[in-house]
């Protein structure tokens, strides 16, 4: 399922029209409740403290209609509506020694339309200073819904738990401390019927933020008599002299993504190192002349490709493939400096690009900074190259000219390791060279981002540090 991008103005539309089809605004504030209550649960132990900081509007009512799910937790519910008290209580509690697990915030709503006076500044500032696990429900308390702006104070959440569909603000780089892992609350009664209607609303009409639910069935069962010529061949170019990893890394979550044959070519410096370490991959020295096999269905070019033995040669082979070789084409890494400047020739196979904002700020001639602040801006700029483009990072994005931008909420800080951006282009490669897989390139795209992520969200949830050798074997599970 996919989700609108909403504004403060659509999201009130959507609330009016399920008032004006009958249904009660108590029925969806129980379910918003009892979604909230599962979801603590879910993060939660037996006897684990949750301190609720409910406010006097509906977000403080959706904690209070969590209360009653909440099982063997141990629960403190503050009524908040008067900051200087409830500051009082909150240093009670810290005084006495009681620290939650969780404190969960409740506070405003989307509706705070104004700046938040000296008082609840001062609230604001001191939950925050607690350092205790933050979870907001809706938006983080004082953040602008739709500036994504704090009002003066905003609390900093470690997960927010947003009702019904994104609110546009909580996407924006400038909300992102204040919102931390962003979450959706479907299914809480909103109507259906309306929520379609979304789909063309809003400032950013384009923007689609992507569940899980959009992947079920993908990709399909195989058929029985199915044998490896079915399912593509998979060539890497990548790996270099004080690189090799990258094309190990490549290669494992490309058989991850069980194409029938993956070929790795690496510089000849780079092919003790490389071939030692891969037993399903055939792996090949490579001058930057030879010609690609002829079964080959789509080839990843680029990860790895920086030590000082890459020739012009390389760079050139890179080049042409890009612009010429009639089949799918991934660019990662290096590749994607040497292409930029590249026209691609028309009837070529299917191409995608996958820059980190570094390498799309090179690729558009601008700052990382300026990138990071106008990601839907930067995708617009960047699908001008007929490619389609993973702009990754936090919260990243999918998109091609004339398509909505996909906007995946997997991942985790994890991820900030070298050797992740070579494990997702080779799980790429490897779903791309599967042919049957083509017919719908936006949702095989959207999946691989999504389960990279998945792969990384599941590692965190079971270990205390983990690397990029382990996502690499995590992936595609």
């Amino acid at each position: 399922m996919a989700l609108p991008v909403l504004s403060v103005n659509a999201m009130r539309s959507w609330e009016a029209a399920t008032w004006d089809a009958g249904v009660d605004p108590g029925t969806v504030i129980q379910r918003v409740g009892d979604r909230l209550a599962a979801a603590l649960l879910a993060r939660t132990g037996p006897h684990d403290r949750l301190l609720l900081l409910a406010g006097s509007g509906h977000n403080g009512d959706d904690l209070r209609a969590a209360v009653r799910g909440l099982g063997e937790r141990e629960v403190r519910l503050l009524e908040i509506s008067d900051p200087v008290a409830g500051l009082h209580a909150l240093e009670a509690l810290a005084t006495g020694g009681w620290e939650p697990t969780w404190c969960v915030d409740g506070l405003f709503g989307i509706g705070l339309n104004r700046e938040l006076d000296a008082a609840w500044i001062r609230f604001i500032n001191r939950v925050n200073a607690f350092n205790w696990r933050m979870l907001s429900v809706d938006v983080p308390s004082g953040l602008d819904a739709d500036s994504g702006l704090p009002r003066g104070a905003a609390v900093r959440a470690d997960w927010t738990l947003t009702v019904g569909a994104p609110k546009q603000g909580l996407l924006s780089a400038s909300a992102w401390d204040f919102v931390g892992r962003l979450d959706v609350l479907t299914q809480v009664g909103l109507s259906e019927a309306f929520l379609r209607t979304l789909c063309s609303s809003g400032v950013d009409a384009d923007l689609r933020w992507v569940e899980a639910e959009a992947f079920e069935g993908f990709p399909p069962r195989r058929r029985v008599a199915s044998h490896k010529g079915t399912y593509g061949h998979l060539v890497i170019a990548a790996g270099s002299l004080g690189y090799h990893g990258a094309a190990v890394l490549a290669a494992r979550a490309a058989s991850s993504a069980r194409p029938g044959l993956v070929t790795v070519l690496t510089t000849p410096e780079a092919y003790p190192p490389v071939a030692s370490q891969l037993a399903s991959a055939m792996v090949r020295p490579w001058n930057g002349g030879e010609a690609l096999p002829k079964s080959a269905t789509a080839l990843l070019i680029g990860p790895g490709l920086a030590g000082i033995d890459v020739s012009d040669t390389h760079r050139s082979a890179v080049a042409r493939w890009w612009r010429e070789w009639p089949g799918a084409v991934v660019a990662d890494a290096s590749a994607l400096d040497w292409i930029r400047h590249v026209t691609v020739m028309p009837e070529v196979g299917l191409r995608v690009i996958t820059p980190h904002p570094g390498e799309a700020a090179r690729w558009l001639g601008t700052t990382t900074a300026e990138v990071t602040a106008d990601r839907t801006g930067s995708l617009r700029r960047l699908v001008a190259s007929g490619a389609w483009v993973v702009l990754k990072g936090h919260q990243t994005r999918v998109g091609r000219t004339g398509s909505l931008q996909w906007i995946h909420s997997t991942g985790n800080p994890g991820l900030a390791q070298g050797g992740t951006g070579d494990v997702l282009a080779g799980f790429l490669g490897g779903l791309i060279a599967q042919e049957g897989l083509r017919s719908d390139s936006e949702r095989l795209i959207s999946y691989a981002i999504w389960e990279h992520g998945a792969a990384a969200d599941r590692l965190e949830a079971r270990c205390r540090n983990w690397s990029s050798e382990t996502l690499a074997a995590e992936i595609g599970r």
